[in-house]
């Protein structure tokens, strides 16, 4: 919010330069439009003019009061983020039918969407419901309906489309963000951006608000988004750099509010930085409310993640993250695998039964100990779209962007893995490829077919074979002696060493946090841990050779000692 206020003052003074100017005229219409039009229909103030609150005031101030020398719209884009119950979905309901009949625009095109119909259709509902609604200071029951300015179509609930007769102009609401043929939108309302599993439809509108000539807006509304639901973080992450001034984007507009990160930590008990995320506490969102959910999530852990979340814009990636996601966030990096030409090196793989995911990583170590971590992913390109879907993973995104290969066909050809092993073995020191020993013997065979000799190790004391080095990995949680202790309880206590020490840096890919968020961890009687995939809440190929790979390039290193107290306890005489 800080940002955003301060991007407002700065462009008064610089603006200018570039084409724009701010329009008290345009602003106070928008505004003064919704308290002379509307009434509030649900809550404390149901019944009252709808008054802007004062974080809508700001925003409405901004879309419609920026202009360009043109006197169009400034801002083609608008994200608006913050706590739950900060009467986001009336305003954008209310904006839409301001825009559709009260903007002078012929014809105007408004869609409310979402990720599904439920979702599209809660600010569409708020707007009808204000057409249907008390026009403040006038005869009881005279409302835009009643007036006929406004026309419903649909009874009740399940009202679909709102038409202005005078302008010829419409705004409905679409069930899963899809697009009719041909939009020439004015305006796009999207609403809990926070649940799309794709950004294809909002690529799609956005596309059709940029043909416009004249005013349009897509203006998309959300909660803070759980870093594991990729297409809200990407987005949010974009719109915060905008309001910092980090990316340069004359057309779009946003508005964030979250907590401090300094906050964090003691924020149920510091009411006094509550409103930062919740800009509508004590005005239409009483506070009782909300310590009543505090004071719930308190006692019962599960919850505290989501409403520290949802509440207070504390980007959680997911309740249960295997470790802390902080220190996960700490080591995160850019690794060049150029630059480590020269380290020993590990490879790791897991490799998929048809259709999956197969991960590679290469883990580097330098003399003193520190670790380096890169994962390269492939999975089929038929069918990649129902996968994702099905996965609620975005892989046709994250293969767009490169940080996944789609091989040719509907099986996965493991000759794209052994060109990559062969690259890597060619560049790099590498002393051994780890794997689970699944589907181990078609991957030899695709080996061969690129070039690359490759011999299994069977022991201590065995005969060695040329070339790349293969040692298989255990899976499970029982604790293995031989085979150098490659089993999966050291290998997932080892990663955990290295990332809350800090000491590796993991390449940051959106695949690999999914895949880290995704893990679930299956432990024994004697706290013995392995990953479960049957219980994991997806894909966790990627942090399974990680762990992979950092277990075999310290392998060689001393465990530590726990203390006496921490093993048998305090013995009392």
């Amino acid at each position: 919010m800080r940002h955003a206020a301060e991007r407002h003052i700065r462009d008064l003074r610089d603006a200018p330069s570039r084409g724009l100017h701010w329009s008290v005229e345009g602003a106070a219409h928008a505004l003064g439009f919704l308290p002379a039009v509307f009434s509030v229909t649900d809550g404390p103030r149901a019944g009252e003019p709808f008054y802007p609150l004062e974080w809508h005031t700001f925003v409405v101030g901004s879309l419609f009061g920026w202009r360009t020398a043109s006197n169009r719209w400034r801002f083609r884009s608008g994200w608006l983020e913050t706590g739950k119950g900060q009467a986001k979905s009336p305003l954008m309901g209310a904006l839409g039918v301001y825009v559709m009949g009260y903007c002078n625009i012929p014809r105007a095109q408004c869609f409310a969407i979402g990720q599904d119909k439920a979702t599209a259709t809660v600010l569409f509902r708020d707007a009808v419901a204000m057409c249907r609604g008390q026009i403040p200071d006038e005869d009881e029951g005279d409302s835009l309906e009643s007036r006929g300015e406004i026309i419903v179509r649909g009874e009740g609930d399940n009202a679909w489309k709102l038409e202005h007769p005078d302008s010829g102009s419409f705004f409905r609401t679409l069930a899963g963000g899809d697009a009719q043929s041909g939009p020439r939108p004015s305006y796009v309302a999207a609403d809990e951006i926070h649940e799309f599993k794709s950004d294809a439809a909002l690529e799609n509108w956005k596309r059709a608000i940029d043909k416009v000539g004249g005013n349009a807006l897509m203006l998309l509304g959300t909660n803070t988004p759980a870093t594991t639901q990729i297409v809200g973080t990407s987005y949010s992450d974009m719109y915060q750099s905008i309001a910092k001034g980090e990316a340069k984007d004359d057309t779009a507009f946003a508005f964030v509010a979250r907590v401090d990160k300094a906050d964090r930590e003691s924020i149920f008990e510091t009411e006094d930085n509550w409103p930062k995320a919740l800009p509508a506490l004590g005005e239409t969102f009483p506070i009782e409310n909300l310590r009543e959910t505090v004071a719930g999530a308190v006692l019962r852990p599960s919850t505290k993640s989501s409403v520290k979340r949802l509440y207070f814009g504390i980007d959680i990636g997911a309740a249960d993250f295997w470790l802390s996601e902080d220190k996960w966030a700490a080591v995160q990096g850019a690794v060049d695998s150029r630059a480590m030409k020269g380290l020993a090196c590990w490879l790791s793989l897991d490799l998929s039964r048809k259709n999956d995911l197969t991960a590679l990583t290469a883990t580097w170590r330098n003399p003193e100990g520190f670790l380096w971590s890169k994962t390269w992913y492939w999975t089929t390109k038929d069918g990649l779209a129902d996968r994702a879907e099905a996965d609620r993973a975005p892989y046709v995104e994250w293969e767009q962007d490169g940080y996944l290969t789609a091989t040719p066909g509907a099986t996965i050809d493991y000759t794209f893995v052994a060109e990559q092993i062969s690259v890597l073995v060619a560049e790099h020191n590498i002393e051994a490829l780890v794997v689970d020993p699944a589907f181990i013997a078609d991957f030899i065979t695709a080996c061969e077919v690129v070039g690359l000799p490759v011999w299994r190790y069977e022991g201590p004391g065995k005969p060695e074979g040329r070339g790349l080095k293969i040692i298989s990995h255990a899976q499970g949680k029982r604790i293995r002696f031989e085979d150098k202790q490659l089993c999966m309880p050291h290998s997932i206590t080892r990663t955990e060493d290295a990332i809350l020490e800090e000491r590796i840096v993991i390449d940051a890919s959106p695949v690999t946090y999914s895949c880290a968020a995704n893990a679930v961890l299956d432990e024994d009687g004697q706290g013995n841990r392995c990953f479960e995939k049957a219980r994991s809440r997806g894909r966790i190929d990627g942090m399974v050779t990680i762990a992979m790979g950092v277990g075999a390039a310290t392998t060689a290193d001393k465990p530590k000692k726990k203390s006496v107290y921490a093993t048998r306890g305090v013995l009392r005489v």
